[in-house]
């Protein structure tokens, strides 16, 4: 084995060997010159003198930097070198070694900050932060995380996901919404997932958002906006049938009833049955929205869509536009439910004698189907896709809903807006377009 100090007493020798030659030629003069052997004798001993100085010198100013680098590479930058004033160029590496540790310091004390900060906000927001290390292993949890995984952050640290039964959240598509986990309690969690590198090291994150009391509140929600819509139509069909039975019930316990009593009960049946009818049809829409099926997807194209809704008839009104043709991956029933609603409203809203034209574009891999006429335009925006609102005189409000669900079912959207210049309504239907 080598000596760790072999380097050092190489460049000593070189050293010493540098200054003989340096003070040979004196030596050589004097020789020659014919001085005396005492002369020439210190003459010796202080050049040799002074190259143990020199390599002295040189041994501490060298262990002194290799002590300031060593203490860096120990994470200690608050050690400094003292300038020596004697050789400039060492001094010169003294400073700039000094500067290389105020920087170190900095970025340090930067980076304890941001951690320190991050740590604090990790801990104060209420969603389940997980990072990941390339091998699965949890490199950094919050509490959040302790509380939904029942687990300390410690001992969730450095445990792999498939210990902790998290090994799906790291693959699949993200964001999306996971239910499924025992670990999670089975409870619904929004995911979100990224990278980033630490050290030079990739790491991924999790982010795990509880969606359960989002969910029941929009649930509630739903509820109340559903009781207060069927209690509303029910009351306004009871309320009149209640009114009704009484005079028909007053009518007949009369004695001697009048002569039109036949007359006038039948004319109040006959509102009942009117009555009934209309809450019949109302919780059928109600049942139609509710149970709308899953799509059945097939091949198709717009240009077929739309000519299937128009052969309807609609009184001729509608005209088309044809655009490029496009294909659609879609139920074709689903679709045409959706777009007769919407030519629907539109010629109910058109002033007779005006149409109702129906054009297409294709924009970033979509289609883009416009329905527009030239009516009164959207007169309320806001309650539009709210099931069973309407602004109709005996509309049952589920139109615009049930096209807007049919329209996310197939991966597109729906909206409903006034014409630019305030001249009519245009509905816009936005779908992806087959691969």
């Amino acid at each position: 084995m080598s000596d760790s100090n072999e380097p050092l007493r190489a460049k000593a020798l070189v050293d010493l060997a540098r200054l003989f030659v340096i003070g040979l030629p004196a030596l050589v003069v004097g020789f020659v010159a014919g001085a005396p052997k005492a002369h020439l004798g210190v003459a010796i001993v202080v050049t040799l003198g002074l190259a143990i100085y020199a390599r002295s010198v040189r041994i501490r100013r060298l262990r002194t930097i290799s002590a300031v680098l060593a203490a860096y590479r120990e994470g200690d930058f608050s050690i400094r070198a003292r300038e020596t004033r004697e050789d400039v160029a060492v001094d010169d590496v003294l400073v700039d070694l000094n500067a290389l540790g105020d920087t170190l310091r900095d970025h340090r004390l930067g980076e304890m900050e941001a951690w320190s900060l991050l740590r604090k906000v990790m801990a104060e927001i209420d969603v389940v932060v997980l990072s990941f290390e390339a091998d699965g292993r949890v490199r950094l949890a919050n509490e959040a995380a302790s509380r939904a995984l029942g687990l300390s952050s410690s001992r969730l640290v450095g445990r792999s996901a498939l210990e902790l039964g998290l090994d799906a959240l790291l693959a699949g598509e993200a964001p999306r919404v996971v239910s499924d986990l025992a670990a999670l309690g089975e409870r619904p969690f929004e995911l979100r997932r990224g990278t980033f590198r630490l050290a030079g090291v990739e790491h991924t994150l999790l982010v795990l958002s509880d969606m359960t009391v989002a969910l029941r509140e929009r649930e509630q929600e739903a509820w109340k906006r559903i009781i207060s819509v069927m209690g509303h139509e029910i009351n306004n069909s009871l309320a009149p049938i209640e009114s009704i039975v009484e005079n028909v019930s007053t009518v007949l316990a009369k004695s001697p009833r009048p002569e039109d009593w036949e007359a006038d009960v039948m004319e109040g049946l006959e509102v009942v049955a009117r009555r009934s009818r209309s809450l019949g049809r109302f919780m059928s829409a109600y049942a139609r929205l509710a149970k709308l099926p899953l799509p059945v997807l097939r091949d198709t194209t717009v240009e077929e869509w739309v000519a299937r809704v128009v052969a309807l008839g609609h009184d001729g009104r509608v005209k088309v536009a044809k655009g490029p043709s496009v294909s659609l991956r879609a139920d074709g029933d689903q679709l045409d439910a959706l777009l007769i609603n919407l030519v629907k409203n539109a010629v109910e809203a058109a002033p007779p004698g005006t149409e109702v034209g129906i054009r297409w574009l294709v924009e970033d891999e979509r289609v883009h189907l416009f329905v527009e006429d030239e009516g009164p335009g959207v007169a309320e925006a806001s309650g539009l896709f709210v099931p069973f609102f309407t602004t109709k005189p005996g509309g049952t409000g589920i139109g615009l809903a049930l096209a807007r669900q049919i329209a996310e079912a197939h991966g597109g959207e729906v909206s409903l807006r006034t014409r630019e210049g305030g001249r009519g309504a245009e509905a816009t239907v936005i779908l992806p377009i087959a691969p």
